[in-house]
């Protein structure tokens, strides 16, 4: 899954999500697909993909996680979550492409009544997840693998983070378990500014940080993506590694 901005930064995009199991969702809003018939001989390959990191350095983004693969099957990372930028011209404050595209990071000159939008949100991978968020005065949520990210909202002197996408949910373990959450936008809101709340991640994805808080990797072998930083933050968080599950059916 995608990393995550700082400094009021976007939440990364869950990595694409794949599923097979009769009765259960792909992400992206599809249908379980069909079975994979493998040969009795030969290795297989199984690579679990890295979650990206966090942003480098103020103003930076994000990087998108690394593919997860099985065989034939290739779930594309989660998009990185963009980093504060005041201008439409930097493209560091968009959220990148991917499974599920990264949220936009914050940009101090959009909102209500100031004039203009906000940067856009990464889009996602048809059949493995969504958009991305996009901002406002505050972070915008990552895509999930069952719904876009919420985009984040207010103006001076405050901005509520935008939420995660949601995940999807599997049995094939035998309990029923959420993955693939995108990660929650930054907040504006500080110590001392009277209002910004925290974007909040569901299966996975992690939540977004208040005034110097950094944000929530996304969780390991869920595909969540990164909680974007708050407005003070020195440091930005990761998504999380994939996870690759197999059911033999004779």
């Amino acid at each position: 899954a995608g990393g995550s901005g700082r400094q009021h930064g976007g939440g990364g995009g869950a990595g694409g999500y794949r599923c097979s199991v009769v009765g259960e969702n792909s992400g992206g809003g599809v249908s379980a697909e069909s079975k994979l018939t493998l040969s009795s001989t030969g290795n297989k390959t199984v690579t679990i993909g890295a979650g990206g990191a966090g942003s480098p350095s103020e103003g930076a983004r994000g990087t998108n996680g690394n593919d997860s693969v099985f065989d034939s099957i290739t779930s594309t990372g989660g998009g990185a979550g963009g980093s504060f930028q005041n201008s439409l011209n930097n493209s560091a404050g968009s959220g990148l492409s991917g499974g599920s595209g990264g949220g936009a990071g914050s940009m101090q000159t959009a909102g209500p009544g100031l004039g203009q939008g906000g940067h856009t949100g990464g889009a996602g991978t048809t059949n493995q997840g969504y958009a991305g968020g996009d901002s406002a005065y505050a972070g915008a949520g990552g895509g999930g693998a069952g719904a876009v990210g919420e985009d984040g909202a207010g103006s001076s002197p405050g901005g509520d983070g935008g939420n995660g996408g949601a995940g999807v949910t599997s049995s094939i373990t035998g309990s029923s378990v959420g993955r693939a959450g995108g990660g929650a936008g930054g907040s504006y809101g500080s110590s001392n500014q009277s209002s910004g709340s925290r974007g909040i991640a569901t299966d996975g994805g992690g939540n977004g940080g208040w005034g110097a808080e950094s944000g929530t990797n996304g969780t390991a072998n869920t595909g969540g993506g990164a909680g974007g930083g708050g407005v003070l933050a020195n440091g930005a968080s990761s998504g999380g590694s994939g996870i690759v599950i197999v059911r033999y059916i004779p």
